[in-house]
């Protein structure tokens, strides 16, 4: 039996945090913050240990979730960019603010020994 999300029941927390966390949404999402738009093969390069064959899933769900916008220009050889969407735009400082938070605790929340776990503190 496949486990399917119903997107209307989750709560708004657990649906963004399924939008963006993905292995490689992240990194790609940085990307695309830093730059207007970005062609694939760009992308490609900047994300080192990715298959183009993940890269161009990924890229698929984000489009979905009207996260990022392709652009395909009708051109030989074939030029498509890449670049975020207003949803995708008003995501980078609430990333940039996990980003700060990750840092500030990372110390603090990493296990001495593998296989260890700490607890956080609220």
């Amino acid at each position: 039996m496949q486990y399917k999300e119903n997107l209307q029941q989750l709560c708004p927390a657990t649906f963004a945090f399924g939008v963006i966390g993905g292995k490689w949404n992240l990194p790609i999402l940085s990307i695309l913050s830093q730059q207007p738009v970005v062609r694939y093969n760009e992308l490609k390069r900047q994300l080192d240990g990715i298959t183009g064959t993940m890269l161009t899933a990924c890229l698929k769900e984000l489009i979905d979730y009207g996260i990022v916008h392709r652009e395909q220009y009708p051109e030989i050889p074939l030029r498509v960019e890449y670049s975020l969407t207003h949803s995708g735009r008003a995501l980078v400082p609430l990333i940039a603010s996990i980003v700060d938070w990750g840092a500030a605790h990372i110390d603090s929340l990493t296990p001495d020994e593998p296989g260890e776990s700490k607890k956080i503190s609220l």
